[in-house]
């Protein structure tokens, strides 16, 4: 009977090890942001005895995606994980439980404040009743007496006492009342702050993802587990600072590019003080190409005999297309000029981003530990800052703008591509506005707009514009048109200037557009779009030059033309 009753004891002990729940509290390590997604590390620590366990995390984000959640763990002794289960669940948070005791405090001052609130109601509401019969006391007198009884005139002693008192009882009656709504406006304000305190704690439960990892322990152990997953509602976006120094006649002119990131992410929980890294993959899109379904052509059939009296079908309404804004986030200039330090100390210094590069992405690990909230707030980290050497120009299109602007050259080095972006501009160390970036290989050269030039001026006139007609006895119209462009270099060096224009292009074989003038455009159809021309020149300090240049356009007499956009 011993031996039974002691086996069943150990059989007892034996399923109670074997259903142990050991719950563990995680924290966010590491984040890992691509494009668009990321992927997130949580550290959990434990304590295990000998047997099977099953680890109970319940802190992991309803956003976490389920097929991503893999968990790893090291252990001072051998440890097995045998299966990894996830659910949906609502659960007590941590911060949850911290705050239950200060929300039964606000909730207690409220009732309170609604006690006091009505007392102080009822006491307005009494006050009003007493000024209701104060004045209908005061306009006794004058009342006419019911029915057709004589009146009896009052004693003119009682009447003059009860006016005496009237004044006074009025007056007490109104600071009553008076009191107890400014007392009623102050409770209002004490509640709508209660209120505030209370939608600021977390609530009370929260839909989590719960993680239950099934584990066997050879030994006792310390362990630490790793729970990695993506989470879809977070992304990065490259922006850039470009500073510009222009240089003097014996310096050359110099390009600072800082690579920025802005970080975002919505995914339920805020990552405070972890290891923050940036990605250009793309893990959410798609992994292969879309697929092609067999087209067909063929007669559209006849359409179908409509009986007379059939009403007409009602018109399909046309649907508009939704356009998505794009945030924020990065409308502000992402670095200030911070102003000159003392003699004696030293400027601080932005550290920059590790880069980690592989034949398909490209990662920065961010210095230090970063704060991310998770309310969708912009965190702004520096990646990377190189100087580059920059060729300078100015270009022009006088037909429309006088101004110059000048540009700068820059060829991407070795590394990783620039993604696009917004780049914000400073020049000698001035903001002149932003810009966007495109998509740049390595090796690829690209030109920066810097603003207007003041040191290139560009004059533009028309010296003859006419119409009229040409032949003898077959008369055909004909349109002229004659400029002059002067460009002169203020700058201290030689510059390559650009004047951009436009010569018009036929749409039909009997209209014919003849070029004129004395100065031949070096470079024609710009940027591939037909009629643009370019004139390039290098102009030396101080040295200007005229372009004079046109058209001439003829056509049959018997038909009009337009001049298109």
């Amino acid at each position: 009977m011993r031996f039974a009753l002691a086996a069943a004891l150990l059989a007892a002990q034996s399923v109670s090890a074997f259903a142990a729940d050991v719950p563990a509290a995680s924290r966010v390590d590491a984040a890992k942001v691509f494009l668009s997604g990321a992927e997130v590390t949580r550290i959990a620590k434990v304590k295990l005895d000998k047997g099977e366990h099953t680890i109970v995390i319940g802190d992991v984000p309803a956003s976490a995606v389920p097929g991503s959640i893999r968990v790893e763990a090291k252990a001072t002794g051998k440890l097995d994980i045998s299966s990894v289960d996830t659910a949906r669940k609502y659960l007590q948070r941590a911060e949850s439980q911290e705050a239950d005791g200060k929300r039964k405090e606000l909730e207690g001052q409220l009732e309170q404040f609604r006690d006091q609130k009505e007392l102080l109601q009822a006491q307005s509401w009494a006050a009003a009743t007493q000024k209701k019969l104060i004045t209908n006391l005061a306009d006794l007198p004058s009342r006419p007496q019911p029915g057709s009884a004589p009146a009896t005139p009052p004693a003119t002693d009682d009447w003059q006492k009860i006016l005496g008192i009237i004044p006074q009882a009025s007056e007490d009656a109104g600071k009553l009342a008076l009191d107890a709504q400014q007392k009623i406006r102050v409770i209002d304000r004490s509640m709508a702050d209660v209120r505030a305190q209370l939608a600021s704690l977390a609530p009370a439960k929260t839909e989590q993802t719960e993680v239950r990892v099934y584990v066997f322990a050879q030994t006792p152990v310390d362990a630490d587990f790793t729970i990695r997953y993506q989470v879809p509602d977070a992304h990065w976006a490259p922006i850039y600072d470009a500073r510009l120094s222009t240089g003097t006649k014996t310096e050359p002119p110099k390009l600072t590019l800082a690579r920025r990131a802005a970080v975002t992410q919505r995914s339920g929980e805020d990552w405070n003080h972890i290891s923050l890294s940036l990605s250009t993959a793309r893990p959410s899109d798609g992994a292969a190409v879309p697929d092609l379904d067999t087209q067909f052509v063929t007669y559209e059939p006849p359409p179908k005999p409509v009986a007379a009296a059939a009403p007409p079908s009602p018109p399909v309404a046309n649907l508009a297309l939704r356009k998505r804004a794009l945030s924020d986030a990065a409308e502000d200039s992402l670095a200030l000029d911070a102003p000159a330090p003392a003699l004696e100390s030293m400027a601080a210094q932005e550290k920059v981003a590790r880069l980690d590069s592989a034949p398909f992405e490209a990662t920065f690990e961010v210095p230090g530990l970063t704060t991310v909230k998770g309310n969708g707030d912009v965190k702004r980290v520096l990646l990377m800052s190189e100087d580059i050497e920059p060729t300078l120009s100015s270009r022009s299109v006088p037909k429309l703008d006088t101004n110059a602007y000048l540009y700068a050259k820059i060829k991407i080095a070795k590394g990783t591509p620039l993604l696009p972006g917004t780049v914000y501009l400073f020049r000698d160390g001035t903001f002149v506005g932003t810009g966007d970036m495109p998509l740049l290989p390595p090796g690829e050269e690209h030109d920066i707009g810097f603003g207007i030039d003041d040191q290139v001026k560009v004059k533009h006139v028309v010296l003859e514009e006419k119409r009229g007609e040409s032949g003898l006895i077959s008369t055909s119209h004909v349109d002229s048109r004659n400029f002059r462009v002067n460009v002169k270099n203020l700058h201290e060096r030689p510059i390559d200037i650009t004047v951009l224009d436009r010569i018009p292009v036929s749409q039909n074989e009997e209209i014919k557009v003849e070029y004129t003038g004395p100065a031949t455009p070096t470079r024609q159809n710009v940027e591939d779009k037909r009629g643009i021309v370019a004139f390039d020149a290098k102009l030396d300090s101080d040295e200007e030059k005229i372009l004079e240049y046109g058209y001439r356009i003829s056509w049959p007499a018997a038909k009009s033309i337009v001049y298109g956009p």
